[in-house]
C-alpha cells in the first residue's frame, strides 16, 4: 500500500492574533473533539490565549509568556457547544481536531 494513511482525519484552523471567541468548524457542537493546539507567541506582554468549551474555560495561558512556539495536547471531546478560542494581539493558534461543518 503506497501513501499516508489518514485514520482519524484530523482538521486544522488557525486563528489569528486578536480574536475574540473564535468558534472551531463552521458551527461547532457537543461533541467536537480538540486534539491539540499549536501556540505561536511573537509578542510577550500580549500573549494571552483562552480556550473554551462554549463558555466554560478549559486552558487559559497568561500574558508575558515567552515568545515562541508551544505545542499543547487537549485531547477532550466539548461537553456543551463549541469550542472557541480567543487571542490577544501578540500571539496566534492552530487548533487540531474534528469539528463540526
Amino acid at each position: 500500500m503506497t501513501g499516508v494513511s489518514n485514520p482519524f482525519r484530523y482538521q486544522y484552523e488557525t486563528v489569528a492574533a486578536g480574536q475574540t471567541t473564535q468558534v472551531l468548524g463552521g458551527t461547532g457542537a457537543t461533541g467536537d473533539y480538540l486534539h491539540r493546539i499549536v501556540v505561536a507567541v511573537a509578542t510577550a506582554a500580549n500573549s494571552a490565549v483562552t480556550v473554551t468549551d462554549n463558555a466554560t474555560t478549559v486552558l487559559s495561558i497568561p500574558a508575558n509568556t515567552p515568545i515562541g512556539v508551544y505545542s499543547l495536547a487537549i485531547n477532550a471531546l466539548s461537553a456543551s457547544g463549541a469550542w472557541k478560542i480567543t487571542t490577544a494581539s501578540g500571539v496566534t493558534v492552530v487548533a487540531v481536531g474534528i469539528f463540526s461543518a
